[in-house]
């Protein structure tokens, strides 16, 4: 399916009920692209809401000693992630999230605002098809679950290039990509067919 199909298709599901819809994907293959641009497509009715603010703060990564790791499924506040989810999805009012600043590597607390004319959330993030460690809460509140398909070398170039825009040294953003990214894609990848749409980007 192409993104232009895929946001084709969300118009003819949504309704008055509001539609949550799971965008899931490894590292770096385009959720929040597709996401943006999906939005885009459909108006003032649509809004993205990513996974990634609800990232642990780099203090508690390293009191867990996961800050090396940080990305992978435990390195999250998967409870909040769920319990945000249930407040969109009872759709009684305004919901207030945090977003993501890549520049520190922290959540931004309500740098989102999901308010009642917001007829379809695009909920992105890589875990959203995970079924472990309370992920396995999160597929049961979206409506409509995809996964983003994409060329692995191309993936991996854009990591790189990301990592390296946000800081790193060409050597530690080929490092990172290659290592703790590419751990936690192999565990996204093995929850694609979990997907009921799957949509190719370049």
């Amino acid at each position: 399916m192409t993104p232009e199909r895929f946001a084709a298709e969300l118009r003819t599901r949504a309704g008055t009920a509001r539609l949550l819809v799971g965008i899931a994907g490894e590292p770096g293959s385009g959720k929040s692209t597709l996401a943006r641009r999906t939005a885009e497509a459909l108006g003032a009715d649509a809004v993205v809401l990513p996974m990634d603010g609800f990232h642990l703060p780099q203090a508690r990564l390293v009191e867990l000693g996961r800050r090396e790791r940080m990305g992978a499924p435990d390195t999250f506040d998967v409870a909040g992630f769920v319990r945000l989810l249930g407040e969109v999805r009872a759709d009684a009012g305004p919901v207030d999230a945090p977003g993501f600043d890549r520049e520190v590597e922290e959540a931004v607390p309500g740098a989102i605002r999901i308010d009642p004319g917001h007829r379809i959330v695009l909920v992105e993030g890589n875990y959203l098809l995970h079924d472990e460690g309370g992920w396995e809460a999160v597929a049961p509140l979206l409506d409509v679950t995809a996964f983003v398909r994409v060329d692995e070398a191309l993936r991996i170039a854009r990591l790189i290039r990301r990592h390296h825009r946000f800081g790193k040294t060409p050597a530690a953003a080929h490092a990172w990509a290659t290592g703790p990214d590419e751990a936690n894609a192999a565990v996204i990848r093995r929850t694609a067919d979990r997907a009921e749409l799957q949509v190719a980007v370049d």
